[in-house]
């Protein structure tokens, strides 16, 4: 799996240009206008790994296979969304079936892009979008509460625990505090991903500043960054306009160009990287003469989900995992030197996966 990253924000900020750069495609439409984008565009990237090519170069694997990742691009939000100004409604459905919120604020000054509120302000934006969100949060839930409450009356044991997630999550929003500040066990995970609430999903802010500040960010997203750590939320400085200019060149053009910018790679490895961050996930591979292949699971998966990853028989009928780290498996030429080294191990079902691993799965059919 990889993850499915919903791209919102304010109109003009950016968010159309930096959906066409990272997807390297003109599905969205950029113009400097609200609303341009008037259905969700969805597009796929590939993870850059550099872990992958060196595998695959051991393992002279015919084919890479990098894991993907999903965004949705989501039109502008505007104060109001969530009473169904500007096309809310249809856009705040959008956001409640992606994993990560990636809220792009605008962090430049530009006289000839027009700004919404008239003035650049991105800690103004960000609540305004927030408080769209919340508001929206908090009407859900108090449509489900008497419904509830009588399933809960009853013997219904999920219903009882839906009602005490939703109280819970409305003192909060009622306080102008999102969801994901609910304080809940692991066991009522489940459940609580159940009520679909837009404030509960990760944020990662992008802050789309000028040119010049893409190496070194400027005093509007040091503002941001300051925020998401208050927040505990995570932050990443992009040039949405230099990721669009680098999306039509060549990859020695590419190193070139950002190098005479001061930067060492795109915007989007540092993005996927603050993602996976964020949402806490880990890649491992599986090599071989056919295919090297980058597989995205949660930290913490033991040996069985993450075959069932790659096919549900894989899980069901999971005996062992055949595992080597990243490291030894480089230093040692591959799987029959890792072998040979003592490096190979035989992991059984409590195993957690660690990221870098190379596993193949012995399963029964």
């Amino acid at each position: 799996m990889g993850f499915k990253c919903g791209i919102v924000g304010l109109p003009n900020v950016g968010k159309s240009t930096l959906f066409n750069a990272l997807t390297e495609t003109a599905a969205a439409q950029a113009a400097n206008y609200p609303f341009c984008t008037i259905e969700p565009n969805v597009g796929e990237v590939a993870v850059p790994d550099p872990r992958l090519d060196t595998l695959a170069k051991i393992g002279k694997s015919a084919q890479i296979i990098p894991t993907r990742l999903t965004f949705v691009d989501i039109a502008g939000l505007v104060k109001g969304a969530s009473q169904g100004e500007g096309l809310g409604n249809q856009f705040l459905a959008t956001i409640r079936e992606v994993d990560a919120i990636a809220h792009v604020v605008r962090c430049f000054e530009d006289g000839d892009i027009t700004h919404v509120s008239g003035k650049v302000d991105p800690l103004a934006d960000i609540e305004i979008i927030e408080t769209e969100l919340m508001l929206a949060d908090l009407d859900s839930l108090e449509k489900r509460v008497d419904a509830l409450e009588k399933k809960a009356k009853g013997a219904d044991k999920d219903a009882k625990e839906q009602l005490e997630l939703v109280n819970r999550a409305l003192v909060l929003l009622r306080e102008g505090k999102p969801a994901r500040l609910v304080e809940r066990k692991p066991e009522e995970e489940k459940n609580f991903g159940m009520l679909g609430l837009m404030t509960s999903k990760p944020v990662l802010y992008v802050c789309n500043v000028e040119e010049g500040a893409a190496a070194t960010g400027n005093a509007h997203s040091a503002k941001v960054e300051e925020l998401a750590k208050k927040e505990g939320a995570v932050a990443v400085v992009i040039s949405a306009q230099i990721e669009a200019e680098i999306a039509v060149l060549s990859k020695e053009e590419r190193e070139e160009f950002l190098s005479t910018l001061g930067l060492k790679e795109p915007g989007l490895d540092r993005l996927i990287r603050k993602g996976y961050e964020l949402l806490h996930l880990v890649t491992y591979f599986t090599v071989g003469p056919k295919e090297a292949r980058a597989w995205t699971i949660t930290k913490g998966t033991k040996g069985p989900a993450a075959a069932g990853v790659i096919h549900t028989d894989f899980e069901r009928g999971f005996i062992r995992a055949e595992t080597i780290a990243y490291n030894d498996y480089v230093a040692l030429g591959g799987e029959a030197g890792a072998r040979d080294g003592g490096k190979l191990r035989l992991e059984g079902k409590e195993y957690v996966v660690a990221d870098g691993d190379v596993m193949h799965f012995r399963f029964a059919t």
